[in-house]
C-alpha cells in the first residue's frame, strides 16, 4: 500500500486514513442493520405468532409498524439539532445503544398501548441511526474520493444501506429458532425480542469502532448561522427536490406493506417455518449484494432516474407473490425486493450528494427521512385495513404495488439542479 496523501481534507482524520475504507464502510453498514434490519423488518417474522397469540386484527398489527414510523419521523425531525449539539458519532452511538434497549422492553410487555409505545420509542432512536449513519457513510466516500481513492461514493452508500440486509439474514436465522425453542413457553415470542436486542447491542460495539474511527468534523459556522442555514437550505430543497421527495414518500407507503405482511402472506399460503427462513435469509443476502449491483446507476445519474427504474422494479416484486403461491416466484419475489429496497434509500442520499454541497448534505438528508417516514406511518395501517377486509393480505400488497409504481412515475420527473450551492 502507498502512503496517504498529505493534502486530504478536513474531513479525513488520521484515524480515517489509517483504516481501509472498505472495512469502515462495512462497519458503518452496521447502523443500518440495527435501525432496519434488526429494530424494524424483524418484526415481520414476529407479526404472525404475536397476533395469533394476542388476538390482533390485521389493522392493529400493521399499527405497530405504524407506531414506529411515528417514532421516526420524531426522530428525524430533531435529528440535525441534536448532530449539532452532541455530534454525528455520538448521536449515532446513542442512537443504537438506546434501539437495543427499547427491543429488550418489547419482550416484557403484552398490552398492545405498551408494544406501541415500545415501537414508538425505537423508531425514534433507530432514525437518529440512520440518519447519522448515511451521513457519516457519505463523508466516507467524500474524503476517499479526496485522498485519491476510486469514484466509489454510490459502492461506498450501498454498502452501507445494504447493512439493513445483514441484520434482516441474522434474524431470519435467529427469530425462527428463537421461536421453534420457546414454542411451549407463554408468549414465547418475548424471547425472541430479547435475542434481536442482543444481536442488536452486538452490531453496535462494531459502530462504536467505526464511529470513532470517523470523528465530527469542526463546525464550520455559529449555531445561529446554522440554524438559519438549514431553514433556507430545507425551504430550497423543498423546492428543487419536489418530485423526488413525492416519490420517496409513495416509496415508504408501498415498501414498508409487504416488508411488513409478506411472511404473514406465506403462512396463509400454507409456507413451511424452513421455506420462510430461506426466503428471509435470501431477502437478506440479496440486500447486502445490492451494494454492488447498483453501485454505477447511483454513480452515474443525479436525478431521479435511478429511483424510478427501483421503484419501478419493487412494485412487481411485490405483486409476484400475489400472482402465484409457487414457492420459485415467492422466492423470486424475495430476492428481487431485497436486491433493489435499500438501494432507493441510498439513491437519495445520492441525490443529495449529487446535487447539494457537503454543507447541506445533513439536512437534504434529514428531509428525505422525514417523508420516508410520513409514508411509512401511514402504509403499514392502511395495507392492514385493506387486508382486513375482502381479498385479504393479497389485495393490501396490490395496493403497495400500486404506490410504488406511482412513486415511479413521481421520480421519474425529477430533474438534476443546475448549480451546486
Amino acid at each position: 500500500m502507498g502512503a496517504p496523501d498529505p493534502m486530504s481534507s478536513a474531513l479525513t482524520s488520521s484515524s480515517l486514513r489509517a483504516q481501509p475504507t472498505l472495512r469502515l464502510a462495512f462497519a458503518l453498514s452496521m447502523g443500518a442493520a440495527v435501525s432496519l434490519g434488526i429494530t424494524r423488518f424483524a418484526y415481520a417474522l414476529l407479526l404472525p405468532p404475536m397476533r395469533d397469540d394476542l388476538g390482533w386484527s390485521y389493522a392493529l398489527a400493521g399499527g405497530m409498524n405504524t407506531a414506529n414510523a411515528v417514532g421516526y419521523l420524531v426522530g428525524a425531525l430533531v435529528t440535525p439539532t441534536l448532530m449539532r449539539r452532541f455530534g454525528v458519532a455520538r448521536l449515532l452511538i446513542v442512537g443504537a445503544v438506546l434501539a437495543s434497549v427499547f427491543m429488550a422492553g418489547s419482550g416484557f410487555v403484552t398490552d398492545a398501548p405498551a408494544l406501541l409505545l415500545q415501537r414508538l420509542l425505537a423508531g425514534v432512536a433507530s432514525a437518529w441511526v440512520f440518519v447519522a449513519g448515511g451521513l457519516l457513510a457519505a463523508r466516507l466516500g467524500e474524503a476517499d474520493a479526496r485522498t485519491g481513492g476510486a469514484a466509489r461514493g454510490g459502492l461506498l452508500l450501498g454498502i452501507y444501506y445494504g447493512g439493513t440486509g445483514f441484520g434482516i439474514l441474522l434474524s431470519a436465522l435467529l427469530v425462527p429458532q428463537v421461536l421453534r425453542w420457546a414454542s411451549d413457553v407463554p408468549h414465547g415470542w418475548t424471547w425472541a425480542w430479547w435475542a434481536l436486542a442482543l444481536a442488536s447491542a452486538a452490531a453496535t460495539c462494531l459502530l462504536a469502532w467505526a464511529a470513532r474511527a470517523m470523528p465530527d468534523p469542526p463546525a464550520a459556522a455559529t449555531p445561529s448561522a446554522v440554524s438559519a442555514m438549514q431553514s433556507e437550505a430545507e425551504a430550497a430543497a423543498l423546492r428543487q427536490f419536489g418530485w423526488a421527495l413525492a416519490g420517496y414518500a409513495l416509496f415508504g407507503m408501498g415498501y414498508i406493506g409487504y416488508m411488513t405482511f409478506v411472511i404473514a402472506l406465506l403462512w396463509e399460503q400454507g409456507a413451511s417455518a424452513g421455506f420462510v427462513t430461506l426466503f428471509y435469509a435470501l431477502l437478506g443476502i440479496a440486500c447486502v449484494a445490492s451494494s454492488r449491483l447498483w453501485a454505477g446507476l447511483l454513480d452515474r445519474y443525479r436525478g431521479g432516474q435511478p429511483q424510478a427504474l427501483l421503484n419501478g422494479l419493487l412494485g412487481v416484486a411485490t405483486l409476484l407473490p400475489v400472482l402465484s403461491p409457487s414457492a420459485p416466484v415467492a422466492l423470486a419475489s424475495g430476492v428481487l425486493f431485497g436486491g433493489v429496497f435499500l438501494s432507493v434509500v441510498a439513491s437519495t442520499t445520492a441525490l443529495v450528494r449529487h446535487n447539494l454541497p457537503p454543507a447541506r448534505w445533513a439536512q437534504g438528508i434529514s428531509l428525505f427521512t422525514i417523508v420516508f417516514a410520513l409514508g411509512q406511518i401511514v402504509g403499514p395501517t392502511v395495507t392492514g385495513w385493506i387486508s382486513d377486509g375482502p381479498g385479504g393480505l393479497a389485495r393490501g400488497l396490490v395496493a403497495s404495488a400500486i404506490a410504488l409504481w406511482i412513486a415511479a412515475v413521481l421520480a421519474s420527473r425529477q430533474h438534476a439542479l443546475k448549480e451546486i450551492g
